[in-house]
């Protein structure tokens, strides 16, 4: 219990730094309080093809009207990782003034501006803009199939609704009799323009944002979550009912049958779990990556406990800009002392003398993979100009970070566990050589092992899958974030059920190497994520491009990496926590 003393502490400063550092990223900069004639702030943020979430430009890449003084939004970091490159719209939207048919430019478009203008409606471009940081989108243009015509929205209408001194919503329409077509190659005169509206609502201030979560709080998208819930939990209580059944029972009349041995027939040859209980706590190959990949894993587990806290109290709310980004990056910065301190103090348990180069193999171990991707990917985004490559000053920030704050908490953490002098707890002596394993049939392999102990925890998430991928990759929005809680602690506790399970019957076949065996098995739903990616890119979405493409299959090898690599680490401690029981249970020699 002393051992992990250490971790409890780092959990509690680290809660603390986080709730200080997310309540500072998401207070407000200004009180969002007007007078009559108060000019209240629009930006313009991207444009992009409707159905590459990730494909998106800077809103005046296409030939809009510039407004006279063109001013860039100050963005946090969490902002910049999400893409958001907000500008000052030209449209002046001032508090409580309506306007009709407002000239913001009379514009004479180019040939090349033409064919730039009606690519973007070929791919159904859509913009979107942030008024009082309330969120607005809209399409740029249409193509009429039956004309065979491509034609340019020109005249925008603003309805803002107002609750006394707060602006509480705001839409936009396009004119339908105002349009440009741009079919043929030309020059072209547009005269933009712009209505505003303004009508008082009872809706007060603090509720404003309810708009945005109500779609999936909607009575037949609830119906579905908690089918998935029941679904799960039906799952486990078939799964745990089983397993606790078999393997009471069996453990049962394997602990009467050797108890019965030792007393009757002290030289009868064993068999079975406790023929190789000189075996099994022998130390496995590669001890230096298990005990990283123990380290990254438990990272991980711990920034998603924090990322679902921030969660439920109501920190990632719709639309607030990089809120999640910037919660990833500072909760993996403060966590990675607890990455140092388990690594190491595993590797020192396994009897491992190289600390160091563990706790280098512990911080490139999911970093290394995540930045060869990023590279790649920003290089791609850079090729396509847009907003989601990042600029040169935010990598440097995000490379501080890593220097000044990861490293040096790794290193913190891998110093504390080495120090901790704990030492690995095996009921059993270890021989001095191993024993031979039988030959075993195909289906005992690592990977039909894989394939059953992943299908089972993927099948208690997959339905809530959809609506977290339609989330990230697409343009919905998921709030219902306690059910997501409830669907994680279901894959927490099938994972662990199901790896135990799967130990069990492995040792009992005299098969004594466990250990690298429990985190594959633990972690192969990370791999069943990646291939429901693939079901979902062709089957579920219309997403195309190499851009997008690539954005989607890059980010999510990294995030199923991650999940390898935490429930890969819980399917392990709870096979060892099992295998240290009934070898608890047992007279060994």
């Amino acid at each position: 219990m002393m051992e992990n003393a250490p971790i409890h502490r780092w959990l509690v400063v680290a809660l603390f730094v986080i709730c200080s550092v997310m309540k500072t990223v998401t207070s407000d900069v200004s009180n969002h309080k007007y007078k009559n004639g108060d000019a209240v702030p629009l930006y313009a943020n991207k444009v992009g093809p409707f159905q590459n979430p990730s494909e998106t430009y800077r809103y005046f890449d296409l030939p809009f009207c510039l407004p006279g003084d063109l001013k860039e939004k100050k963005e946090a970091l969490g902002e910049v990782l999400n893409g958001d490159r907000l500008v000052s719209a030209p449209y002046k939207l001032d508090f409580l003034v309506d306007k009709d048919s407002e000239m913001i430019c009379s514009k004479k478009l180019t040939k090349q501006e033409v064919k730039k203008f009606r690519k973007a409606i070929s791919k159904d471009y859509y913009f979107q803009m942030y008024f009082d940081d309330l969120p607005l989108w809209g399409f740029i243009g249409k193509y009429v199939t039956k004309e065979q015509k491509y034609y340019l929205f020109k005249h925008l209408q603003f309805e803002v609704l107002y609750n006394k001194n707060h602006v509480i919503e705001v839409n936009v329409q396009t004119d339908p009799t105002a349009l440009v077509d741009i079919t043929r190659d030309k020059e072209v005169n547009v005269d933009f323009m712009y209505t505003v509206r303004w009508k008082e609502t009872d809706i007060p201030f603090r509720k404003r944002m309810d708009k945005y979560s109500q779609n999936s709080s909607l009575p037949h998208h609830l119906e579905i979550h908690w089918f998935s819930i029941i679904n799960s939990c039906v799952t486990v209580l078939l799964l745990t009912g089983f397993l606790a059944t078999i393997l009471m029972r069996v453990l049962k009349n394997d602990f009467v049958k050797y108890a019965h041995d030792e007393e009757s027939a002290e030289d009868e040859e064993e068999t079975g779990w406790k023929y190789i209980h000189g075996d099994v706590f022998r130390y496995p190959q590669h001890k230096s990556l298990f005990a990283a990949a123990l380290g990254s894993g438990t990272q991980l587990f711990a920034l998603t406990i924090f990322i679902f806290i921030l969660a439920l109290v109501g920190v990632f709310y719709p639309y607030n800009r990089g809120a999640l980004f910037t919660a990833l990056v500072v909760i993996y910065a403060l966590t990675s002392g607890i990455a140092g301190y388990t690594a190491s103090s595993f590797y020192c348990q396994l009897e491992g003398t190289n600390w160091v180069r563990n706790l280098v193999l512990t911080g490139s171990l999911f970093c290394g993979p995540l930045f060869i991707t990023f590279c790649f990917l920003n290089t791609v985004a850079i090729g396509y100009s847009a907003t989601a490559a990042l600029p040169f000053g935010t990598i440097v920030i995000i490379g501080l970070i890593w220097g000044l704050v990861t490293s040096p908490l790794l290193v913190l953490g891998g110093i504390a566990g080495k120090n901790s002098k704990a030492e690995f707890q095996a009921p059993c002596r270890t021989t001095k050589y191993p024993r031979e394993i039988p030959p075993l049939p195909w289906y005992r392999g690592t990977l039909p092992q894989m394939a059953m102990a992943g299908f089972l925890p993927f099948s208690a998430i997959y339905i809530e899958l959809y609506y977290i991928f339609a989330s990230v990759w697409g343009h919905r929005i998921y709030t219902i974030y306690s059910i997501l809680f409830i669907v994680f602690i279901i894959l927490i506790i099938v994972t662990a059920f199901i790896t135990i399970a799967l130990t069990y019957f492995q040792l009992a076949a005299e098969d004594h190497e466990w250990w690298w065996r429990s985190f594959v098995c633990g972690g192969s739903t990370g791999l069943f994520i990646y291939g429901y990616c693939l079901y979902y890119y062709y089957g579920r979405s219309d997403m195309t491009g190499f851009m997008q493409t690539s954005f989607f299959f890059g980010y999510m090898a990294c995030i199923c990496y991650g999940f390898f690599l935490m429930l890969g680490t819980i399917g392990f401690r709870a096979a060892l926590f099992f295998v240290r029981h009934i070898y608890r249970s047992i007279k060994c020699e």
